[in-house]
């Protein structure tokens, strides 16, 4: 007899409860978010909207009157200078730091509360015979502990409820799983480890000495995000995809929807390592600034911070290269004639996103370290993302660019229609054209706000620069190899006497 699958939310909340009663111990630091008010959300409209805050919220004193209206409550001085402390070393990065990434604009203020409440140091010391700068210096370090801590919750949390969870309800492929979590579980150990070495330099007031060469001889462990974040391309376009599927669409909406997801979707979870690894620099400067030039942490602190850097950088182009290659071979060509070699060439990507063309078509353009790719988004029958190449793209070397006005037409009433939907002006616009290539029409292209039309405008003068650069060298280096032949004697001059050079010149 066949027998009928129960429902996704039934297995979902069946397995669900299972995942968090077996850790009821990671769940028990997520507390209630309180409601913002309009100073909070208008700050974070700034701040990073794909990772958690760590700004603390103060309590609500406890009321001692008829009235209900809460006692005023005298803060002790050194909870006062904490305060200020821990509102001024909010390490947050607006932009995506591991290039290249797709353009986009600013992202509105969320209704949702992304926040979980967290302490600051002072929070956990009664009182102590401290410096200004040096309770900065606590405070940086604690919250370089926080972070180690909350990462590890987030990281177990994307395991237990995400990963374990799908793949006993066969929402996802054991193989789909591996390839958008990748290497996701490895990482847990090495910020365990690093938690407890935070811990231990923890002295009995509380207080932590020096902290420089327990960072210089941990850092070395952050290679292994090499291969996380170059998988990660892969993983989120696998991720989009499987998102068109009903099953895996409601799976991932009831978790975001529940209270342990703090409103943030998978993707969030899985990009915290990325924003992790980008913060440390950020962290160490800020302890460096704090810490007196008689510390031991002075001699270690420089290396330290330079090694984290390189890492960073290591992972920075490693994970360009991958995701120039991964939208490389999305590209499908139309005609013999599009495929440049510079597009083969290229080892990164400048940065890509949509933009409208003067038809009003909605194109992906690319932008890569060589050349300029406009295509049309399109999808294999396996449902992947492919690129259709739209027109013949521009070798970087040999681009025009020119930046619209707003307000001035662009190009004849086809362009203003088109981007305007029939009124005069024309908004966020520019255009880019090819020297020496008579066929190639130029394009003006629309992006969809001034902040987006001007990190284009900046990263295509950038490859506008860099490739006519490399061209010079090329040709530099082509001509030392190959050397003009009525110039060859040259070469062959004696200078050990004015009689061997008269009889050269004189050839």
């Amino acid at each position: 007899m066949h027998h009928l699958s129960p429902p996704l939310h039934f297995s979902f909340c069946i397995v669900l409860k299972s995942a968090m009663s077996s850790s009821v111990s990671l769940f028990s630091g997520y507390q209630d978010e309180e409601e913002e008010d309009e100073g909070d959300v208008a700050s974070d409209h700034m701040k990073d909207p794909e990772e958690p805050s760590n700004k603390r919220v103060k309590p609500v004193g406890k009321s001692h009157s008829l009235t209900g209206v809460p006692t005023p409550v005298k803060t002790p001085a050194l909870k006062r200078i904490s305060q200020s402390i821990s509102r001024s070393i909010s390490f947050r990065t607006d932009a995506r730091p591991l290039p290249p990434t797709a353009l986009r604009t600013r992202a509105k203020a969320s209704s949702f509360p992304r926040r979980r409440n967290s302490q600051c140091w002072s929070d956990t010391v009664e009182s102590h015979n401290l410096t200004a700068k040096e309770i900065k210096r606590q405070e940086v370090i604690y919250e370089l502990t926080q972070g180690e801590r909350q990462l590890i919750e987030d990281l177990s949390l994307v395991k237990k409820v995400y990963y374990e969870p799908m793949l006993k309800l066969d929402i996802m492929t054991e193989s789909e799983l591996g390839h958008i979590f990748g290497t996701l579980d490895s990482l847990i150990p090495l910020h365990e480890d690093l938690l407890l070495r935070l811990e231990c330099l923890r002295g009995s007031e509380k207080t932590v000495g020096e902290v420089g060469p327990t960072l210089l001889n941990w850092f070395p462990c952050l290679e292994a995000y090499v291969t996380y974040c170059c998988n990660q391309v892969v993983a989120k376009a696998l991720l989009d995809q499987k998102k068109q599927e009903k099953r895996v669409e409601h799976f991932l909406r009831l978790c975001q929807e529940s209270s342990f997801s703090r409103k943030l979707d998978l993707w969030n979870f899985l990009d915290l390592p990325r924003s992790r690894l980008v913060k440390y620099p950020l962290l160490l400067k800020e302890i460096q600034k704090c810490t007196p030039p008689e510390h031991p942490d002075e001699d270690t602190l420089p290396d330290a911070l330079d090694m984290i850097q390189s890492i960073v950088t290591v992972v920075n182009n490693k994970t360009g290269e991958a995701e120039c290659q991964f939208y490389r071979q999305g590209l499908v060509y139309l005609e013999e004639s599009q495929r440049l070699s510079e597009i083969q060439q290229s080892r990164f990507l400048f940065c890509h996103g949509e933009l409208k063309n003067n038809k009003g078509q909605r194109l992906h353009v690319f932008l890569f370290e060589l050349a300029l790719v406009l295509s049309r988004p399109g999808e294999d029958r396996e449902g992947g993302q492919k690129f259709h190449v739209y027109r013949q793209p521009l070798p970087n070397a040999l681009i025009n660019l020119e930046e619209i006005p707003d307000g001035e037409a662009a190009g004849g009433g086809t362009f203003r229609g088109a981007f305007t939907g029939g009124n005069d002006k024309v908004k966020n616009c520019f255009r880019v054209s090819s020297r020496g290539r008579s066929k190639v029409n130029p394009y003006c292209l629309q992006a969809n706000d001034s902040f987006s039309k001007q990190q284009w405008i900046t990263s295509l003068r950038q490859a506008i620069v860099q490739s006519r650069d490399r061209s010079a060298q090329t040709s530099q280096s082509q001509l030392s190899l190959h050397p003009d032949p009525t110039l060859c004697h040259i070469a062959e001059l004696s200078l050990s006497s004015d009689t061997d050079m008269a009889d050269l010149t004189s050839r």
